[in-house]
C-alpha cells in the first residue's frame, strides 16, 4: 500500500516539475469555449481581425454542415463585435446551430436574446417562428435536457413557458393567438385546468376581435371546466362553471358548428349535478330533516326537468307534502 502511494507522489511530481510541450494546447476564451490552437502561438484560420469576415467563416461552416466550428466563429461575432451590424445574423446562426445539434432549449433561449437585443430586426417573424415549431415540439412529448445535454422527461411546464415567451414579444404577431392557445393546452396535458381556463379566458380577451379565436378559445374554457368537473369527485361548481361558459359560447357565437355538442355537454352536466342533488336530498330525508330535503328535490326539478330523476323528485315533494298535510 505505502509503495504504491510512494510511485504515485513520485510521478505527480515528475509531471509538476518537468515541462512538456502539448502538440496542441487547449485554450478557453469566454463566449467562444474551448478550442485547440498552434503551438507556435499563430491564430488559428478560422480566427478573423473584421467581424464581416468573422460571419463569413461562420455562414461558410454552417453551409457544410460544420456545426461546431459554425458556432465558435458567429460567438466570436457576438463577443468580440457585440454591437457591430454583423452581431444580429450571427447570433441568428448560433440559435440554428444549437437546433441543428438537437439542443433545443439553448435555441430557443438564443432566439429570445436575438429578439431581446434586436426586437426590429428582419428576421423577426422567421425567428418566432421557428421558437413557435421549437415550442410545440416540447409540447408533443420532447425532454427537457439538464444543463442542456442530459435527456431528463417532458414539461408542460417549458411549453407553456416558451409560448408565453411568444406571446410576450409579439402578442398580435403572427404566432401570438395560437401561442396563447397552446399554453392552455399545455395546462390542460397536465391535467391542470383551471390554469388552462385561464389561459383560454385569456385568448377569448385578447382576442375578440378575431372571431375564429375567440370563440375556440371560449369553448375549449368551457370543456376545460367540464373535466375539472370530472376530475375526481364530481365538482358541482366547476360543473356550474363549464355551463356557464358553454352557454357565453352558444349566445355570442350561436351559428357556431360546435353549438349542438356544447348543448349536449350541457345536458350531461345538467344530469350529472342532479344526481348529485338528489343523493343530498336523500341524505336529508334519510336523517328526517325534511326542509333540506324539499330543497334539494326541487333542484333535481330544476336542474335537469323531463327526466326520470325529475320525476322521482316530485313523487318525494309529494310524498313530503301529503304527510305534511296529514300532520
Amino acid at each position: 500500500m505505502n509503495r504504491w502511494y510512494i510511485r504515485l507522489v513520485l510521478v505527480g511530481l515528475a509531471v509538476l516539475l518537468f515541462p512538456f510541450r502539448s502538440p496542441a494546447p487547449l485554450i478557453y476564451r469566454p463566449g467562444e469555449g474551448w478550442s485547440y490552437e498552434s503551438p507556435s502561438g499563430k491564430a488559428a484560420a478560422w480566427r478573423k481581425l473584421r467581424a464581416e469576415d468573422q460571419l463569413d467563416v461562420a455562414q461558410a461552416a454552417f453551409d457544410k454542415k460544420d456545426y461546431k466550428l459554425a458556432m465558435k466563429a458567429a460567438l466570436r461575432v457576438v463577443t468580440v463585435w457585440p454591437l457591430c451590424d454583423y452581431a444580429p445574423d450571427a447570433q441568428y446562426l448560433v440559435g440554428r446551430c444549437y437546433e441543428q445539434r438537437r439542443q433545443d432549449q439553448k435555441a430557443f433561449k438564443a432566439y429570445d436574446q436575438l429578439l431581446g437585443k434586436f426586437p426590429k430586426m428582419q428576421k423577426a417573424d422567421e425567428i418566432q417562428k421557428r421558437q413557435f415549431e421549437i415550442a410545440n415540439r416540447f409540447l408533443a412529448g420532447e425532454w427537457i435536457k439538464l444543463f442542456g445535454y442530459i435527456p431528463f422527461f417532458p414539461s408542460m411546464d417549458k411549453a407553456a413557458e416558451m409560448f408565453g415567451d411568444i406571446v410576450k414579444f409579439g402578442p398580435y404577431g403572427p404566432f401570438g393567438p395560437a401561442s396563447q392557445m397552446d399554453i392552455g393546452a399545455a395546462r390542460e396535458k397536465q391535467k391542470d385546468y383551471q390554469l388552462a381556463v385561464q389561459a383560454y379566458e385569456t385568448a377569448a380577451d385578447r382576442y375578440s376581435a378575431q372571431p375564429d379565436v375567440a370563440a375556440t378559445a371560449l369553448y375549449k374554457a368551457a370543456m376545460a371546466w367540464s373535466k375539472q368537473a370530472h376530475k375526481a369527485d364530481y365538482d358541482q361548481s366547476a360543473a356550474g362553471q363549464a355551463i356557464l361558459s358553454f352557454n357565453d359560447f352558444m349566445a355570442l357565437y350561436p351559428k357556431d358548428p360546435r353549438v349542438p355538442e356544447a348543448q349536449k355537454i350541457i345536458a350531461t352536466l345538467k344530469l350529472e349535478q342532479a344526481k348529485g342533488n338528489f343523493s343530498i336530498a336523500q341524505f336529508y330525508e334519510k336523517g328526517k330533516h325534511w326542509d333540506g330535503a324539499l330543497i334539494y328535490y326541487n333542484e333535481v326539478r330544476r336542474t335537469a326537468p323531463d327526466t326520470p330523476l325529475a320525476e322521482e323528485a316530485r313523487k318525494r315533494i309529494e310524498a313530503f307534502q301529503a304527510r305534511t298535510k296529514r300532520s
